[in-house]
């Protein structure tokens, strides 16, 4: 039996990572599509000519780790907040917690053009917006739907601030800021790329601690308390990971949302038990990043669609029927 429970458990993540191999290889085969293999895999390391170390390195490294690292960091927190909040909308994207980092990141480009406040702008931005959102309603405890209401009209009020900054700023700002408004992986900073990295290795062993206490709250409240677990700390401190989580995400790659909502939902149809899938979920979220980025840049070759376009275009018929398929009265 205790081996079966530990097949069961690990295959899926295994499955994953299989996966996120096989769309790395993929990624870095199309990117240096006049380079073999054995040259990509020698750039990687720096060695080879000039042309292929450059082309990898320099050009479609970044752009790859932005892809992980960001649908990494979306998965996470959708799977941390839609446990907390104990219903399957409630993430990141459709709280407006999203919108908060993109207001302040568009702020960042337009008025503070300098590479480190864009990561740190986008971080108080979804902090503030987190922070309406719990304030008005109360916290995401046993009324989240109440929470993901108010969450939905903070994301509209930094959107409106979102537009009105860019019809206000002057072209050029314009134009370096529009990334941040549909979501990209083109020519993003090596020092925000370190930065989502870093918040990753301190958030993911946290967010794997929270997951127990998760597990439990999903029951109720005083089932909780009644097992020894703090709420209220464990609410916050989830709050903050997801804070942090999203708005290093959104400074590196956009309003990339629709994986927060698709990777989570995905990572608990792959495992068989009904613990928190955060582990599942972030390699989920990479996968997912990935292969929408592959599809922006295949679908209408030679123009390119930016991935926040692509995961709004699928994600948007995969929130439909999410609300479809569910019976009326119960909880999401």
């Amino acid at each position: 039996m205790k081996t079966n429970i530990i097949i069961t458990t690990r295959w899926p993540v295994l499955l994953l990572l299989s996966g996120l191999l096989l769309l790395l290889v993929l990624a870095s085969l199309h990117y240096a599509s006049d380079l073999t293999l054995g040259e990509t895999l020698s750039a990687l390391v720096g060695k080879g000519n000039l042309y292929s170390v450059f082309l990898i390195q320099e050009l479609r490294l970044p752009r790859i780790l932005t892809a992980v690292f960001s649908g990494m960091a979306l998965g996470v927190a959708g799977c941390l907040l839609q446990t907390l909040a104990r219903n399957r909308l409630a993430t990141p994207n459709i709280i407006g917690l999203d919108n908060g980092a993109t207001a302040f990141a568009v702020a960042s480009v337009v008025a503070v053009p300098v590479s480190l406040a864009t990561p740190a702008l986008a971080l108080v931005g979804a902090a503030t917006a987190a922070a309406l959102a719990f304030g008005l309603s109360g916290g995401p405890g046993t009324q989240g739907y109440r929470f993901i209401v108010m969450g939905v009209g903070v994301g509209a009020v930094f959107g409106a601030l979102t537009n009105f900054m860019l019809a206000r700023a002057d072209m050029d700002s314009a134009n370096v800021a529009y990334p941040w408004t549909v979501g990209s992986l083109n020519a993003r900073s090596e020092e925000v790329i370190v930065w989502l990295g870093l918040a990753l290795l301190f958030c993911l062993p946290l967010a794997l601690y929270l997951a127990r206490s998760l597990n439990v709250m999903r029951l109720s409240d005083a089932v909780a308390t009644g097992l020894g677990v703090h709420i209220r700390r464990t609410r916050w401190l989830t709050l903050t990971v997801t804070v942090v989580l999203t708005g290093f995400a959104v400074a590196l790659a956009g309003p990339v949302g629709m994986i927060a909502l698709a990777a989570p939902e995905i990572a608990r149809r792959l495992i068989a038990s009904g613990h928190v899938p955060v582990p599942e979920a972030a390699l989920t979220g990479s996968c997912l990043m990935l292969l929408a980025d592959g599809i922006g840049q295949h679908a209408f070759s030679p123009i390119e669609i930016p991935v926040g376009l692509v995961t709004a275009l699928v994600g948007g018929p995969y929130l439909l029927w999410i609300l479809l398929r569910q019976p009326g009265g119960k909880t999401l």
